[in-house]
């Protein structure tokens, strides 16, 4: 159950901070039995958008949420979540859970099971603070598609929709401070792709910050704004999602499935081919018409493993999705005969290789970077077939 709002009021800090200041310790090692782990999280995060908290199981993903929410005991350290002080050790200072403006989702649902839908909605409501701003109640039943279950116990849904139940009930308490924790860990492969268009929905009409904690980096690129990355219980890399999956040097380059994302709008569609048209700074690419409107805004996730070089353009190949770029780096792959090569789309020179226009990474294998000749600052054409990029 999401964490209730007292009507007591915060007092805000001094300053006028927009972020989410995290200064937190705790201290495992005697519990774990090992000397790796540590929680130790120094971050700031944007007062706005999706955070995705990224690692692997262990790495303290949930105990940072804990923290966050008040749940977890013995926290040193600070916390500071757009200008109001919520914990400060230092003061011996620290709001109750029960007094922090925080929805929280769990993995599992956790619904009243002797209470239909509207009336575990309900509950969420009578304990709102009436005086903070929220989605509209109806506005909220459209969004995340529940107003048809409203009279429905919690027995008779599916996992999918008891998880879109849980996390309109979770913002109908108007929070300030949206915590997920692996929303979809718990559904299986039709039921994520069945919520994740509506919680795709929910961030173009949020107007507060969602933590939301992961283990997908396909959930990752579809919903997130900015990534933490954790790993033992420290931070190992933050940043614009988008700037962190097409770095190099990122830490989720040797995994499967890494890539890059690019950010376009829909602006041509093609009838006769079933597609449209997705342009991006720096280039544009042909996906599948999934009845997307013009001017409409789309991700598009393309992996590593996805990407071919040519040194030309080569229009004989079945290939219609041909990008120039300039290569702005190279770094040996996990796997030794391969490279993964970071590239920037629709750049001239070597000079604006570290700008900020969009970046694609391409895995490919050493031999045919030897036969290309392949180096920064070259120019080459990145090839995409329609089919491998993921929405």
């Amino acid at each position: 159950m999401s964490a209730q709002i007292a009507g007591t009021a915060i007092r805000p800090d001094e300053t006028t901070s927009e972020t989410i200041a995290i200064d937190l310790r705790l201290d495992f090692d005697e519990q774990k039995n090992s000397s790796d782990f540590a929680f130790s999280i120094n971050a700031e995060l944007p007062g706005t958008g999706i955070i995705a908290i990224y690692g692997a199981s262990g790495s303290g993903k949930t105990t940072l949420l804990r923290c966050i929410a008040g749940l977890q005991s013995e926290v040193q350290g600070s916390l500071s979540v757009k200008g109001e002080s919520w914990h400060d050790s230092s003061s011996s200072s620290s709001l109750p859970a029960h007094q922090r403006p925080v929805g929280y989702v769990f993995q599992e649902a956790s619904l009243f099971p002797h209470l239909t839908v509207e009336d575990n909605l309900a509950y969420a409501i009578k304990r709102a603070d009436k005086d903070s701003p929220g989605i509209a109640y109806g506005q909220l039943l459209q969004l995340l598609g529940i107003e048809h279950l409203l009279a429905r116990q919690p027995a008779d849904l599916s996992g999918g929709e008891r998880q879109r139940v849980a996390i309109a009930r979770a913002l109908l308490i108007k929070p300030r401070l949206l915590l997920m924790d692996e929303p979809l860990a718990a559904l299986d492969t039709p039921r994520k792709r069945e919520i994740l268009p509506y919680l795709e929905a929910l961030h173009r009409e949020l107007d507060i910050p969602v933590l939301y904690v992961t283990h997908s980096l396909e959930e990752v690129a579809r919903l997130a704004d900015h990534l933490l990355v954790l790993d033992q219980g420290k931070v190992r890399e933050q940043g614009p999602m988008m700037q962190v999956l097409a770095r190099l040097d990122s830490s989720l380059q040797g995994e499967d499935g890494n890539g890059a994302v690019l950010m376009g709008e829909v602006s041509q569609r093609e009838g006769q081919w079933h597609q449209v048209r997705v342009e991006f700074p720096g280039g544009s690419l042909w996906v599948g018409d999934s009845g997307e409107d013009l001017g409409e805004k789309l991700r598009l996730r393309i992996l590593a493993r996805d990407v071919s070089l040519s040194l030309v353009d080569n229009q004989q190949s079945s290939i219609v999705n041909r990008l120039p770029c300039v290569i702005t780096g190279m770094v040996p792959d996990r796997d030794e005969s391969m490279v993964l090569v970071g590239l920037g789309i629709g750049i001239e020179t070597t000079e604006k290789a570290g700008n900020e226009e969009s970046k694609l990474v391409a895995r490919i294998s050493r031999r045919s970077v030897h036969e290309l000749q392949l180096e920064p600052g070259k120019q080459v054409w990145a090839q995409v077939k329609s089919v491998a990029i993921l929405r």
